[in-house]
């Protein structure tokens, strides 16, 4: 293992080489967020959240902007179609990429009450997405446009793009930041990043039970990330959770266990599964982006 690499526990070693590095792809952000991979072109699209524009890597063509300004542009996700769907914090509101280029607005309000800002989002396999709302476009200049909060309190939601029906699924927590689905979607985590700007927050990922479809139940503390937050994360093929943290990306078993780090040189952010096996882990991190090979795929893309 490279110096980048740190083992607490043998499980693993299965799942990083001995011989694998972690590579700087770029450094053109003011503060990177939400990477999404496209096996289309094997590029990276992600946000620089703070500089408010939206970055797209590639091998051949290095790095270009997107979209400018991104409105506060913050996960990036794809539909089941593969249209790019994102959070915005600065319009509070999921959107959509169209097939002609064109940015569509597909929920901004729950019961006629204006979205915090939406900060990081999933699509699950029946085409639902879920999104996480804290308050931090409102709350932070250099995350949205400000404005007053009209919901009461910072939640999960459930969107369905079908029927235009949005739910709140998780209402626990203080300020849930990622979230991702075990393999087979009977379970649902959440980081909470409220430590971020309250004194004595959670910086913790919870997990919950999905029941029937659009429910959770018996949430827990998963784990608890130290130090920093556990802002962005995803699972593995075998349920592991990669998650970021002030260090590095910290690697936990199903069971919760920590397996150990991969260490960076700026505070981790988000990442995301790509490659053309799937099994190339892709970091958004401070100013950059980087990446690292690993014998394990993602599950969630």
């Amino acid at each position: 293992m490279t110096e980048a690499i740190e083992i607490y526990d043998d499980r693993l070693r299965a799942i990083i080489p001995p011989d694998a590095s972690l590579q700087k792809l770029a450094t053109d952000a003011v503060h990177s967020e939400g990477p999404l991979y496209f096996h289309e072109d094997d590029s990276v699209v992600w946000s620089d959240a703070h500089g408010n524009r939206l970055l797209r890597w590639s091998a051949t063509e290095n790095v270009s902007v997107l979209r400018d300004p991104s409105d506060y542009q913050s996960g990036n996700y794809r539909d089941l179609e593969g249209r790019l769907v994102a959070c915005s914090s600065g319009i509070r509101a999921i959107i959509r990429r169209e097939d002609d280029g064109e940015w569509k607005v597909l929920v901004d309000r729950y019961q006629g009450k204006r979205l915090n800002s939406p900060n990081d989002l999933v699509v699950k396999s029946d085409g639902t997405i879920w999104f996480t709302d804290p308050p931090y476009g409102i709350t932070d200049p250099n995350q949205g446009y400000g404005g007053e909060q009209e919901q009461p309190g910072s939640y999960v939601y459930c969107f369905d793009p079908a029927t235009g029906e949005i739910s709140p699924i998780v209402t626990d927590m203080v300020r849930p930041n990622g979230l991702a689905f075990s393999p087979d979607e009977s379970l649902l985590y959440v980081s909470d990043t409220a430590a971020f700007n309250i004194p004595g927050g959670p910086h913790h990922i919870r997990v919950y039970e999905v029941v029937d479809d659009y429910h959770v139940k018996n949430g827990r503390v998963f784990c608890v990330i130290d130090p920093g937050q556990p802002d962005g994360f995803r699972v593995d093929e075998h349920g592991n959770v990669f998650t970021s943290s002030q260090d590095s990306v910290q690697i936990y078993a199903p069971d919760g266990t920590q397996l150990g780090k991969i260490l960076l040189p700026e505070t981790s952010t988000n990442l995301t599964f790509g490659g053309k096996e799937g099994d190339r882990l892709f970091v958004t991190a401070g100013h950059s982006l980087y990446a690292i090979d690993l014998n394990t795929r993602g599950v969630q893309q």
